[in-house]
This record gives structure tokens, sequence and C-alpha cells, in this order.
């Protein structure tokens, strides 16, 4: 979400307010910054906001064919069992994932549809067709880096799921997901393929 971008619902360390940190993957691997917000939803719910970037070595068109290669998330990003591309028109992608959110003794099973918009070269939109979110949109955004470098890469999304979670574990389990999420796919875009 991107995918999986049904798990990048996992985010916070607090149950309220904001938090930023800046995380890696393992030693050697791209360090990001990861801020997650939650604010209250327009019908009272829990929604999340996420803001992450990252800078990694591969440049933009490489980065381009990782993020949309959609069938292949399932590979490498954790949680994520299994993506299917529904449909394809143009730059429009429908993309079925089911993936699942674990924490402790808490598992809860995701699935989501969502209709891609790939805006080539430096951007793509996401947003919720059906699935077990109430809302999810999320948008990938690419900057070359100067001398050729790498790209940066920035990853914002809005979520409420429509399940429950316990209310004292849902910021870290949400913070905890995203986190994976962002850490094996910056992983995965840093080589220079």
């Amino acid at each position: 979400m991107l995918r999986r971008l049904s798990t990048m619902l996992l985010l916070g360390c607090t149950l309220s307010g904001s938090i930023a940190a800046q995380v890696a993957a393992q030693p050697g691997e791209p360090r990001f910054a990861l801020e997650v917000e939650r604010v209250a939803g327009a019908d009272g719910g829990k929604v999340y906001q996420i803001k992450s970037s990252a800078k990694v070595a591969a440049m933009p068109g490489v980065v381009w064919g990782i993020l949309t290669d959609y069938e292949h998330f399932a590979d490498y990003l954790p949680n994520l069992h299994s993506v299917r591309v529904l449909s394809r028109n143009d730059n429009t992608v429908v993309v079925e994932q089911l993936s699942e959110a674990r924490f402790l003794f808490f598992s809860q099973a995701i699935r989501l549809v969502v209709q891609v918009h790939e805006r080539a070269p430096d951007r793509i939109d996401i947003s919720l067709v059906e699935g077990d979110m109430k809302v999810y949109r999320a948008r990938w955004e690419l900057t070359p880096l100067a001398g050729a470098s790498g790209t940066r890469v920035e990853y914002n999304a809005t979520i409420e799921p429509k399940f429950s979670v316990p209310e004292a574990v849902e910021t870290s389990v949400v913070r905890k997901d995203v986190a994976a999420m962002m850490a094996a796919m910056l992983s995965r875009l840093d080589r220079r393929e």
C-alpha cells in the first residue's frame, strides 16, 4: 500500500497524537522517516494519517517498476498473502490484496480491493473500492536525487479500519505493520537493479 497495500495500516506508538521516528530495517539498509497521527474521523472513528519518506539508491525508473509490479508484492512484503490484478485499463489498475495484521494474540485477516492510478513517472494514487477499511487512500511519490544518485520515495496514506482493534494496542499494531512494510519495500527499492 503498495502493498502490501493493506498492511500499511499499522502505525503509531501512542494512542493519540502524532509520533515521528527514524527507522531502519537492518543495519546498512535504508533509513526512513515515519510519522503517524491518529485523528477523529467524520463519523467519530479513528483515522490514521501516515507519512513516510526515504532515499534509496535505485533510480526512479527502477523504483517505478517495483512499485507497479503488484503481483510480486507478496514475495517480499511481510503478512501479505496474495495480490491479484483484477483489471487494467491504461493507467488505472484494480488490485485485490489479502493480508493479515498480527500483534501478540491479535490477528485480523484483511481483504482490500483498491483502484490504482499510475501517473508515470513519479506518482501512484491508490483509493479504496471495497474491503475491510472504511477509508483507504494512499500515494507514492518519486523524486530523482541530484547527480543521479538515487530516488527520494514518499508514501502518504489515510486509513480507517472497519474492524475493531483492542484500544490498548491499536496504535502499536498500526505502527509495527507500517514500519515492517516500509522497511521491506525500501530494502527492495534500494537495490540498483
